[in-house]
């Protein structure tokens, strides 16, 4: 009984220190601001903090649009890491970064839609350049571009890297695949033959110079460029050590 006893007089105790219950708990919250609207430092500090974490957020601004001068085309595993990736780096150097190069790996950041930006930068382009190699018929990209950058009427510099314009020639294993609609065909064919009677560059990777190849695209697409706008093509400078 007095183990009962003592237990209920907890209860009680508690009770009367604290009621519970929503009212209580209404009652609490009430005193609770009551106590720091009357306590106007407390409140200054407050809205101080809020004010200034207001005053840190950067204001949102729209994202600067991109543009570009010239287009490289090229089989990324062929040519991405010496003649595309130099001849990009070349242009920029020659014009200050004034002209802008479109090459996929160096021009598209992460979330841009991989078709969208391509047309973008076909569209944009004012000289577009097209490193044939090799494996370039193994890519429906390197086919679809160019088919656009000659549906466009881009001016078109061919460079032939490593392989003759009288090779410019859709494989039957393309042609035959079911992967192309018949007018993608027939798209990749007219795109390849404007390019073979469209004078270019050629170049043997046995024997050639790789440096003497990108100074000569350079200088071919800065006095294209400098026809279309009037920009001045600034003077050879040697980059051997870049290359």
């Amino acid at each position: 009984m007095a183990v009962a006893a003592s237990c209920g007089g907890v209860q009680q105790q508690r009770s009367a220190a604290a009621p519970s219950g929503p009212s209580a708990i209404s009652s609490r919250l009430n005193a609770s601001a009551e106590a720091v609207a009357g306590d106007a430092p407390a409140a200054a500090r407050w809205a101080g903090r809020f004010d200034d974490d207001d005053d840190q957020l950067p204001p949102l601004r729209p994202a600067p649009s991109r543009s570009f001068d010239v287009f490289i085309n090229h089989r990324g595993v062929d040519t991405k890491h010496n003649v595309a990736r130099l001849l990009y780096d070349r242009l920029e150097h020659l014009s200050g970064g004034s002209v802008r190069s479109f090459l996929d790996n160096k021009s598209m950041r992460p979330g841009d839609r991989l078709g969208e930006s391509i047309d973008e930068g076909i569209r944009q382009c004012k000289v577009a350049v097209a490193i044939f190699s090799k494996r370039y018929f193994d890519s429906e990209f390197c086919l679809h571009e160019l088919a656009s950058i000659v549906e466009s009427r881009k001016l078109l510099i061919p460079i032939f890297y490593g392989i003759k314009p009288s090779e410019l020639i859709l494989p039957q294993a393309v042609a035959d695949s079911n992967a192309h609609t018949p007018r993608d065909i027939e798209r990749f064919r007219l795109a390849l033959q404007e390019a073979k009677y469209t004078v270019g560059i050629t170049y043997d990777p046995d024997t050639g110079d790789l440096a003497e190849l990108v100074y000569k695209a350079a200088d071919a697409v800065m006095e294209r460029i400098q026809e279309m706008t009037g920009q001045r093509v600034p003077q050879r400078q040697m980059i051997a050590s870049r290359l």
